[in-house]
């Protein structure tokens, strides 16, 4: 059934005038609501989690500096919790991978890609939905039967001519066996889980173990609108095209979520409307910004942005027409990593191991908190990770273009002043 056209709730009591919420109080709101404002500081992997949004995971450290910067969290101990099960790397809103708390697993699966479509690509190969089947449970055996979780190709070696190869047209659809389909409908219906093959989140290699994880008592409109609940607090408001990118939600998925959650439309300074929950429309209307410095070095990926994706709206207005930032200010995705002051932008950052040191642009002078916490990050690149890479396929020879484009836009700032 076609839900009914979702319109703007009632006001609530202390809803805040539009003229109030300029793009500053938004940033700080958001900053605040992200635990970046140190609120979070003390709090377990899974509670930063749950309160500042799944980590996006494609093999890079995001997940590791989400943790460092809002609790202080080291890479020992989310390595360990790893390893325990307190969170897990998971396929969950839009397919995409994700690092989430435990509490959350059941229903975030529910949300994942879904599994037939994979199927059908290796139907336009020939492939019957019973071969997969087969491969399935004879996955599971395997699984079964290991002293320890096995990788794709230890599987494939177990499986024998159980996994097929599907020659060249495989490849140019890019599913060169059945094994990847298998493995990924599994891992959708909570069955098996893909963990780090050497612990790791940063390091793209990992295996597969049994799992039956207990299936979610939701049922799919409220895992949707379980999901539209979590992003609203998670972001602090967001537009309803924002809230589609992350969810991948339909127009009318996306309605009768956001009807489910009880969210509000709340107007802006800049003229947009932005969904919130009730009690954060509440909370907001008495919001103090921080008044004194407060500095984060984030990944591009983070969710402070990449939930909504407006890293163009998380810089001041003198920023954007900066010549050295160009078009940068116009992309969604940075190709840098940001520094920020309590929800602005104030310069990008990357890392260059070989001389073990962070190379960052600054727009302005920076102060001593912006240096000290540079140095701060530094120090734990070193320790922890070794390397910072942004996804899986980045290291130091792909990312040189940008240490050098960082390091000249540094110094003609630096010149400048």
């Amino acid at each position: 059934m076609t839900p009914e056209p979702l319109t703007a709730q009632p006001r609530t009591a202390n809803m805040p005038p539009a003229l109030t919420l300029t793009p500053e109080r938004l940033r700080a709101w958001a900053w605040h609501k992200q635990g970046l404002d140190g609120s979070l500081a003390g709090c377990t992997s899974e509670q930063v989690f749950a309160q500042a949004g799944w980590a996006r995971s494609v093999g890079g450290a995001n997940p590791y500096l989400t943790l460092f910067a809002r609790a202080g969290i080291r890479r020992e101990q989310v390595d360990a919790d790893v390893l325990s099960h307190r969170i897990l790397e998971l396929p969950t809103a839009r397919g995409c991978t994700y690092v989430l708390g435990r509490d959350d697993c059941a229903w975030a699966l529910m949300l994942g890609k879904d599994a037939g479509e994979a199927f059908r690509v290796l139907g336009r190969l020939g492939v019957d939905r019973g071969e997969i089947t087969l491969l399935e449970e004879q996955v599971l055996h395997t699984l079964a039967e290991a002293a320890a979780p096995l990788d794709p190709r230890q599987l494939k070696e177990e499986l024998g001519d159980s996994v097929r190869n599907l020659g060249e047209e495989g490849k140019k659809k890019g599913a060169t066996t059945t094994l990847p389909t298998a493995l990924g409908i599994l891992q959708s219906q909570g069955r098996i889980r893909r963990v780090p093959a050497n612990g790791r989140l940063d390091q793209q290699r990992y295996a597969y173990e049994l799992w039956n994880l207990p299936p979610s008592p939701l049922d799919d409109d409220e895992a949707r609108a379980e999901l539209i609940r979590h992003y609203l607090g998670w972001t602090g408001g967001a537009t309803f095209k924002q809230s589609q990118w992350f969810t991948a939600f339909t127009v009318a998925q996306s309605k009768a979520s956001l009807a489910a959650a009880g969210a509000v439309e709340v107007p802006t300074a800049a003229g947009e409307m932005l969904w919130m929950l009730p009690d954060d429309v509440e909370r907001l209307a008495t919001f103090r910004e921080p008044a004194h410095e407060q500095i984060q070095l984030l990944a591009g990926t983070d969710s402070l942005a990449l939930l909504r994706r407006n890293a163009a709206e998380l810089l001041a207005a003198e920023d954007q027409h900066t010549n050295a930032l160009g078009s940068l200010a116009l992309q969604a995705d940075l190709p840098d990593h940001p520094i920020f002051d309590r929800g602005r932008i104030i310069g990008l950052w990357q890392y260059d191991p070989g001389r073990e040191r962070i190379v960052p642009w600054v727009f302005h002078a920076p102060t001593p908190a912006v240096t000290s916490r540079i140095a701060e990050v530094e120090a734990w690149i070193r320790e922890d990770l070794g390397d910072f890479r942004a996804f899986s396929l980045d290291s130091p020879a792909t990312r040189q273009k940008r240490i050098d484009a960082l390091a000249a836009a540094a110094a003609g700032s630096a010149a400048a002043r």
